[in-house]
């Protein structure tokens, strides 16, 4: 084979090598970033397993974790909210579920709305270059809403409360005790990169 085929398929090898090994360390530096931000969230196991299978933009920073904690609750509440629009249109005329359901419908669609304003402005955050006053202002509002579609989503589960256990029941509890359990972690999420801003030890942000 000649010398410059040689030089060739190094190049190649070493390229591919190079590659695979860039993506490893970036894998191994978001399973680090994960899991000892998990390690105190509400629900540290749910935690883990649900942003380690993050399938979106790969997790560099607290920001990162941040929104795709926020995508992966928004995510479930949507989900939840279209199979509760059924159930509510399908279940049958007993006063107190009925009443529950619409409730419960509304409530989810006001969680909806508010992670999607909680990820708006963790997208816009001046992490760097901007003034304290500004950072704690945004941060503010991304908090707010947050717990609001935290308390929106243990609303919707009071209304159950006193119900007779059955199918719907028990659904409707699965489903929002769900959304409601990533929705702590992701607002334990957000809370964190506010307290970590600036921090000689943290991850970059």
């Amino acid at each position: 084979m000649a010398p410059t085929q040689n030089l060739f398929l190094v190049a190649i090898a070493f390229a591919v090598i190079f590659t695979a090994s860039t993506v490893h360390g970036r894998h191994n530096g978001a399973e680090d970033i994960v899991h000892s931000s998990c390690e105190h969230a509400s629900y540290p196991s749910l935690c883990v397993r649900t942003l380690s299978s993050y399938s979106g933009p790969t997790i560099t920073n607290r920001r990162d974790l941040a929104q795709a904690a926020i995508k992966i609750s928004l995510s479930h509440a949507q989900s939840a909210a279209k199979k509760l629009a059924v159930v509510r249109d399908s279940v049958g005329k007993k006063k107190q579920e009925k009443a529950a359901l619409v409730d419960c419908v509304e409530m989810i669609g006001d969680s909806v709305d508010e992670l999607s304003r909680t990820l708006g402005v963790l997208k816009h955050l001046r992490v760097s270059g901007g003034s304290a006053k500004e950072f704690r202002w945004q941060m503010s509002n991304a908090q707010t809403w947050a717990s609001a579609a935290l308390t929106d989503d243990d609303t919707c589960l009071d209304g159950f409360q006193g119900m007779d256990d059955g199918e719907i029941k028990t659904e409707v509890k699965q489903w929002m005790t769900k959304v409601a359990r990533v929705t702590s972690n992701a607002l334990y999420m957000v809370n964190q990169l506010d307290e970590t801003r600036g921090k000689p030890h943290d991850v970059h942000l």
